[in-house]
């Protein structure tokens, strides 16, 4: 083997954000980029010599070009061992899981997420550290530093390795090991869940419907559900992973899983719904005609985790970013134990992991996870609640409704605005501020404020979180610009109430969140900007 020394530049733009570095794939095709972020990360992280890291993707297209640019960077930045996924292939919890159980230095994981694939759409890379989760922000501002002034890449002149059988090889001193992409992973999640309560479920006539997408959890979800717990055969549709996902936009959501979200609700509906993402850490629950939105998911998951062999000696804590509803706050208070409220974005939560302070946590994004891994986790979430099912013997709708009754329900929507260019983002942001600074005496606001965070771990400070706007205790507007898109900006107005067990529990959460969305679009100044109706509402 030769190593290389290649000349090079910085690139513009390569700033990774808290979902890591994602772009067009034509892009990440240019001569010199994917290995420029990547010699980046090395320089920044310092991976000591011999280090092992774990690389994995969603299998979206160019995932397996980057892959081989990765293995030949490694090798000649002195890594001593890599592991990869068969085929490419490791769900974003199962990296985490793979770097945490082998000890590795840290990892690399080649997704975009729930934005579509193809040659012309999306492709993505991050980095995680030791702990499984990642890079925090100090961390991602150090590669960032570097691309900004790298001028030479190390690789090496091998060709392509074999990914598709499992096996040892090497790349002169480096090792390669290619794993099942699945069996680490399903380990873990049968010392955490009860399977044999789950399979007499499906054995008594349980009936599921898994959507793949197409993209990462299909393999996962065919050998838990059908193969290790018997579900029957076609329990999981579009399970094959595909690098253009099918054509279809690989997030679990009432929009995008619309089929699935029809077949919940049509006659003859399976007893559980359940959709995944792009890169396996989301997911969408769903009973017969009904749907758990992912607040009411984390928290019903929290007042029933005596039941999972994996939860059953008691919560520590649990966590919510600030934008998801605070149903889970209720149960916390309950139950007696410490709730958290973050910025959003999953590495927030990783210092409370670490710590130990919570065991639990979740964003309404459709990501829910627990301290197994440090990453979103949305097969797993699948898993708790065919537990909760298998242990109670009801049916997801009376848990719901039963949730509510003890505890009240948290009505919650968010409203996207996207593809918004910058100027028109610049002026919602600066008539939200304005009203921050100056509330409007007609909306009868009792606090608008921006949040702030500092972690309770670490005390480091994130400020400029999002604009909150509390109208009482019981009912706020937030917005936040997002940044996990390629083109354009995206707002997300996030709107939410609370209605006591002896409310109104039953209406559609668009109609009883109607003024305050009313409201929201007042704040924002939309219908004077020419905004009409959002993009997608979830």
């Amino acid at each position: 083997m030769q190593v290389q020394v290649v000349q090079t530049s910085p690139f513009e733009g390569q700033r990774p954000g808290t979902s890591g570095l994602r772009k067009k794939v034509r892009v990440f095709q240019q001569p010199r980029y994917l290995e420029n972020f990547v010699q980046s990360t090395f320089d920044a992280v310092q991976p000591p010599s011999g280090a092992t890291i774990v690389v994995g993707g969603d299998g979206r297209f160019f995932n397996r070009e980057a892959m081989q640019s990765i293995i030949r960077l490694s090798a000649a930045n002195g890594i001593g061992r890599l592991i990869i996924g068969r085929g490419g292939i490791l769900s974003t919890p199962a990296v985490s899981n793979q770097i945490r159980t082998r000890g590795a230095f840290g990892g690399f994981i080649l997704s975009a997420s729930h934005n579509p694939a193809g040659p012309d759409e999306d492709f993505g890379i991050k980095y995680n550290m030791a702990n499984g989760g990642p890079a925090p922000e100090p961390v991602t501002e150090r590669i960032h530093a570097c691309t900004m002034r790298i001028s030479e890449y190390r690789t090496t002149d091998t060709p392509d390795v074999e990914l598709d059988r499992t096996g040892r090889l090497s790349v002169g001193a480096m090792e390669i090991e290619i794993v099942d992409p699945v069996a680490d992973y399903a380990a873990c999640m049968e010392r955490l869940f009860d399977f044999d309560k789950i399979r007499a479920l499906f054995q008594s006539g349980f009936k599921m419907r898994f959507d793949a997408m197409n993209a990462v959890t299909g393999p996962y979800a065919i050998e838990i559900l059908e193969a290790r717990l018997g579900a029957a055969e076609g329990t999981v549709v579009r399970g094959i992973p595909l690098a253009d996902f099918g054509g279809a936009h690989p997030d679990p959501n009432l929009v995008h899983a619309h089929s699935l979200v029809e077949e919940m609700f049509g006659a003859g509906a399976p007893d559980l719904g359940a959709a995944s993402d792009g890169d396996g850490d989301r997911n969408m629950i769903l009973g017969r005609g009904t749907y758990v939105g992912p607040g009411d998911s984390l928290a019903i998951l929290a007042a029933h985790a005596a039941l999972v062999p994996g939860y059953s000696s008691g919560l520590k804590g649990v966590a919510r970013s600030m934008v998801t509803s605070g149903a889970v706050d209720r149960v916390a208070d309950a139950f007696g134990i410490e709730h958290y409220s973050t910025p959003t974005g999953w590495k927030f939560f990783g210092n409370l992991l670490d710590a130990g302070l919570i065991s639990l946590c979740g964003e309404e994004s459709f990501g829910t996870g627990s301290d197994h891994v440090r990453e979103k986790d949305g097969l797993w979430a699948v898993l708790f609640w065919l537990n909760i099912l298998a242990a109670s013997g009801e049916s997801v709708l009376s848990i719901q409704r039963s949730h509510w009754r003890r505890f009240g329900r948290n009505y919650f929507t968010r409203h996207d605005y996207e593809g918004l260019s910058s100027a028109m983002a610049e002026q919602i942001i600066g008539a939200v501020t304005k009203q921050i600074q100056n509330p409007a005496p007609d909306l009868r606001l009792q606090r608008a404020f921006e949040f702030d965070y500092t972690d309770p771990v670490d005390r480091t400070k994130s400020s400029g979180q999002g604009y909150c706007f509390h109208f009482d205790e019981q009912a706020r507007v937030v917005f936040r610009l997002s940044g996990t898109g390629t083109e354009g900006a995206t707002l997300r107005a996030y709107i939410e109430r609370y209605e006591p067990p002896e409310g109104e529990l039953d209406l559609d959460p668009q109609a009883a969140l109607a003024t305050l969305i009313h409201c929201s679009r007042a704040l924002a100044g939309m219908d004077r900007l020419g905004i009409s109706l959002p993009s997608t509402i979830t």
